[in-house]
Formats: C-alpha cells, sequence, structure tokens
C-alpha cells in the first residue's frame, strides 16, 4: 500500500482526522457556521471575576460585518445566510455558532429563548456554543443536553493553556481544573465538545506547549481547535506588546507548521481537528501577518505531512 492508499483510523486518506471530512461522513455535503453575536459578555469583563476581559482578546477582529448584538438572532441568521451562499454556493444546512464572549453566561430561560430562535430555521440544523468552562453548571448543561435530542449541538470550550500561570497572566478569570471539571460535566452526560488553544502564549516554549499536548490527549473532548498566538490592535495585550516586545514569541509560518508536525504526532488521533491556525483581519493586527490564507496555511502543512511521512497521532501515548 502506497502513503496515497492509506487509510486512517478516522476512515480517510487524510494525515489527521479532518472537520470537513468528518461533517462529510455525518451530513453527507458541507455544513457551514453561521457566526452570531448574542450580547453576552464574560465573566471577567463585568466585574463578577474581573474587569478587561483576556488580555488578547477583540472580538472584531474575527466577526463578520453581519454579526451584531443589536440585531436579533434571525436576522444575523438571514444576513449570514446571504453572505454564505455568496462565499459557498454549495452550503444549504447551517450551524448556529454563538461565538462572541461567553455563550452560556446567563440563566437556562435567556439561554432558550436566544438558542431555541436560531434552531426554528430549517436551514439550522444545529448548534456550536463557544463559552468558558467557567459558565456552566448542572442544569445549564442538562438543558442543553435536551437540545441533543433533535440537534447537532456542541459546546467549544475556551481552555487556551493547560497551564495556570498562563491563564493568570492573560486575565482569563479560571485555572485549568475549572476546565476540567466543565469537561467531565459536559462528557458525563453525553454531549459533544470541543476545546479552544492558542499556540505561543507569553512565558510558553515549545517544550511547554508539546507537553500540553499529553495532557489534552487524555481529556473526554471530541474536538479541538488551535489558533497561533496574534497581537490584535486595541487589546491589553497590545500594550504590553508594544512595551516589552521581548516577552512575546510571535511564530512565523514555517516555524509555526514545524511545531504543528509535532502537536498533531501527539494528538490523541480520536479528536476531529477542527483548524491548526487562525485567521484575523490583517487590518487588526498589530503582529505580522503570514500574508495567506486559512486554505493556504492548511494546504502547505498538509504537504509538510506527506513530505515527512507523519500524521495525527503518530506519537500517541509515547
Amino acid at each position: 500500500m502506497t502513503a496515497a492508499e492509506r487509510t486512517y483510523s478516522w476512515g480517510h486518506q487524510r494525515r489527521f482526522n479532518s472537520y470537513s471530512e468528518y461533517f462529510r461522513k455525518k451530513f453527507g455535503g458541507r455544513v457551514q457556521k453561521l457566526t452570531l453575536d448574542a450580547g453576552f459578555t464574560c465573566p471577567n469583563r463585568d466585574g463578577s471575576k474581573g474587569k478587561g476581559g483576556c488580555t488578547f482578546c477583540n472580538n472584531n477582529a474575527f466577526n463578520p460585518a453581519y454579526c451584531q448584538p443589536e440585531k436579533s438572532i434571525s436576522v444575523q441568521i438571514d444576513e449570514g445566510i446571504e453572505f454564505h451562499k455568496k462565499r459557498y454556493r454549495r452550503a444549504d444546512k447551517y450551524l448556529a455558532y454563538f461565538q462572541a464572549y461567553s455563550n452560556t453566561y446567563a440563566g437556562v430561560d435567556v439561554l432558550r429563548e436566544r438558542y431555541e430562535e436560531a434552531l426554528r430555521r430549517d436551514e439550522v440544523i444545529g448548534l456550536v456554543i463557544g463559552t468558558r468552562p467557567d459558565t456552566v453548571d448542572p442544569e445549564i448543561l442538562n438543558y442543553i443536553k435536551t437540545l441533543t435530542k433533535d440537534y447537532y449541538v456542541i459546546i467549544e470550550y475556551g481552555i487556551e493553556s493547560c497551564y495556570n500561570a498562563t491563564l493568570k497572566r492573560v486575565n482569563r478569570g479560571h485555572s485549568f481544573g475549572d476546565s476540567i471539571r466543565a469537561i467531565d460535566m459536559t462528557a458525563s452526560r453525553g454531549i459533544r465538545q470541543g476545546a479552544h488553544f492558542i499556540i505561543g502564549l507569553p512565558g510558553e516554549s515549545p517544550e511547554d506547549i508539546l507537553a500540553e499536548m499529553k495532557i489534552i490527549s487524555g481529556l473526554p473532548i471530541n474536538n479541538i481547535k488551535f489558533h497561533q498566538l496574534q497581537i490584535v490592535r486595541n487589546t491589553i495585550m497590545a500594550k504590553e506588546y508594544l512595551t516589552n516586545p521581548e516577552d512575546f514569541r510571535i511564530y512565523d509560518l514555517d516555524e509555526y507548521l514545524e511545531l504543528m508536525l509535532r502537536i498533531l504526532e501527539l494528538l490523541n488521533p480520536a479528536f476531529v481537528v477542527e483548524r491548526i491556525a487562525g485567521e484575523s483581519n490583517p487590518g487588526f493586527l498589530l503582529s505580522k501577518s503570514w500574508g495567506l490564507r486559512y486554505e493556504q496555511v492548511l494546504n502547505k502543512f498538509e504537504q509538510m505531512l506527506a513530505r515527512e511521512d507523519t500524521w495525527q497521532g503518530k506519537r500517541f501515548g509515547l
């Protein structure tokens, strides 16, 4: 069998457990996320745990123009479908992606109103709920569990790092222990869940990051998403970067992909990999842009995997 003919444990020939292939197999075609801003905030913004939010955060850097909290959920869905029909003409099924800030940071009555407004649309077949691990509790998770009977639902937890010193430094307002508790509560209810990590947060070396992968790979999660650290304008981190640039390591594309290759080799092969890198509007970036769209970055990465004849999980458990 040649390398090109090899089929991996996830059932296709790509060298990682691809998000697009997962959806193609599950739904028989393309499924597109519709980003929504439902007007939530975060406990490290409203004063319950802190002020200012995460030092790296500026939601305007990645929100599409139609995504504005003063618009209703229904209006945002209408405009989002129109936006994506022009860009992805094959898409006819959508997931309502509650992305901005912490989308479980409210009472169940509020969550029910906003989630179910999205689910009333025939084109919307499920929810992606982006949130922090310290803003879920048994009541919220029990409600979300009821939605999974009829819809595809995944909770996407922003974990960002396994190191409490890092989480404190970026004003995250929760510990890695909070992440573990949320992940365990979610897994115990059979709710699909994903985890988001930022690669290159200040104070973390490549060795620290690789050590995290062994921890992460033992968690009962389903999906995983990686973003490289980007210094975004109008953030606390941007001010820190301008004052002390030596405290930050901003990876260029080639060295980031080399590190991501090593990450992927250690990663649990059962995890669906949603993204290996982030993409922000270059106009918002203070740090240097790679100058490529995500699809181009991914293509370069897959060429590297083929050249090195490696794949997700090759060193899993070692």
